[in-house]
Formats: structure tokens, C-alpha cells, sequence
């Protein structure tokens, strides 16, 4: 799969956008880049982390609670010093790391799987990854961590759910990315849209249930969609 822009976005859903809003800017240090109305009672905050983006997405109503494979997000910063664990408002893990730490740029994610090996496999067949050691993908220049899950996630939980929810990879053609994904062993989670003149976009879902985005974004690409 060719991806469009090295490095993934992480998607997190939440019903306390006011608390977010000043633990991502303040405590984080991220600059806030604008909002964008998803449709359904959702407003999405962006952050930017490098060439990355924190997705905040505000939800108007009450969201469930589901407990999924994203069980930790890293952010690499230019300012931090040394590593820091910290809890976002929803209690979400959230470590803060200097850039390039462990060769961590941008954001990346520990993913909680019942077996690594079949996940290790899956994310090399259907994204492209570069398998950098048995725990350790690389997904352009972003970094996936594996680790064995102490209980299996929820396999049809929704997307709009509390916590860090999805995984964003930017492609050239979303409908290629989307096809292609889905014959080398992916989970449909949705057919791709067109929304509007932004991007056009798809989701698959990984072996563990993980939401993934595919997203031919104009503003990204350089064409239109």
C-alpha cells in the first residue's frame, strides 16, 4: 500500500471536549490546528504532532464505553525531556516522549492483540508495514508496538466509542487502498465515501477488531477527490 503521508493519525472519541481541549494543548503542548463538522452530532479537534494529527472528536451525545486494542498512544515532542506517563481525562494512557525516542516521530500507538504473530503478519500483508522486530512494525515512518492482550477486545464495538478509537492512514486512492486491504485479509468496516471536497475515505478493521482509516484526503494528495 502507498501511503500518502509517512506518518498515521490517531482518532480518540470523547463526551468531555473542554478537558481534552486544555490536556492536549497545556499539558501535552500541541498546537490546535482547527474543527471540522463530521456530521452526527460530532465536531473533530485537530492537533498537530509533526506531520501527524490527534484527532479529538467531540461527541454531543453520550458514547459507550468499549474497551478496544488501542491500549496506548506515544507522542514524540520537541520540548519533552525525558519519557512521561500520564492519563488523559478519559483515563486513556498517554506517554510523552522526546523526538526520537526509540525512533518514535510524531505518534505512535501500543496495540494490545491476542496473538502478534497473526498481527504482525496481517499488518505486513494488508498496510505495507516493515516488521522491524517480532513487537515492533513500522507503518512509513510511524511505529506500531504489539504486546499480547490480557483479555480479548470487544470484537463488534463501535467506532464512536470513549478512548482512543482508530488508526488514519493517508493513500493515494482510497477505493485501491480499500480493496486491496480487504484481499490481503482485512474486516470491512466501511465502503468508502466521498465527503465532500475534503477526502474520501474507508474503514477496515484488523484481526483484533482495530478501526483503520483510509483516507484519500485533497489537502494531502494534491488532487481532488
Amino acid at each position: 500500500m502507498q501511503l500518502a503521508k509517512a506518518f498515521f493519525d490517531v482518532g480518540l472519541f470523547s463526551n468531555q471536549a473542554a478537558a481534552h481541549h486544555s490536556f492536549w494543548s497545556e499539558r501535552i503542548a500541541l498546537p490546535f490546528d482547527h474543527s471540522l463538522k463530521l456530521g452526527g452530532g460530532v465536531l473533530q479537534h485537530r492537533f498537530q504532532v509533526g506531520s501527524a494529527v490527534l484527532k479529538l472528536n467531540d461527541a454531543r451525545d453520550p458514547l459507550p464505553t468499549a474497551r478496544g486494542p488501542i491500549r496506548e498512544l506515544l507522542v514524540a515532542h520537541p520540548d519533552c525531556q525525558q519519557v512521561e506517563s500520564l492519563q488523559d481525562p478519559d483515563g486513556n494512557r498517554i506517554t510523552r516522549v522526546p523526538s526520537g525516542h526509540d525512533d518514535i516521530h510524531g505518534l505512535a500507538v501500543r496495540l494490545a492483540v491476542a496473538d502478534p504473530a497473526r498481527s504482525a503478519d496481517f499488518y505486513q500483508r494488508a498496510l505495507g508495514c516493515k516488521l522491524i522486530s517480532p513487537a515492533r512494525l513500522q507503518a512509513g515512518e510511524a511505529i506500531l508496538l504489539l504486546e499480547q492482550a490480557d483479555s480479548p477486545a470487544e470484537q463488534e464495538q463501535p467506532l464512536a466509542a470513549i478512548g482512543l478509537r482508530y488508526l488514519t492512514l493517508q493513500v493515494f486512492d482510497c477505493d485501491a487502498a480499500h480493496a486491496a486491504a480487504l484481499a490481503a485479509g482485512a474486516s470491512n468496516g466501511r465502503d468508502p465515501v466521498t465527503l465532500g471536497s475534503t477526502a474520501r475515505i474507508a474503514f477496515i478493521r484488523d484481526p483484533d477488531g482495530t478501526w483503520i482509516e483510509l483516507s484519500e484526503r485533497a489537502s494531502v494528495t494534491g488532487k481532488a477527490v
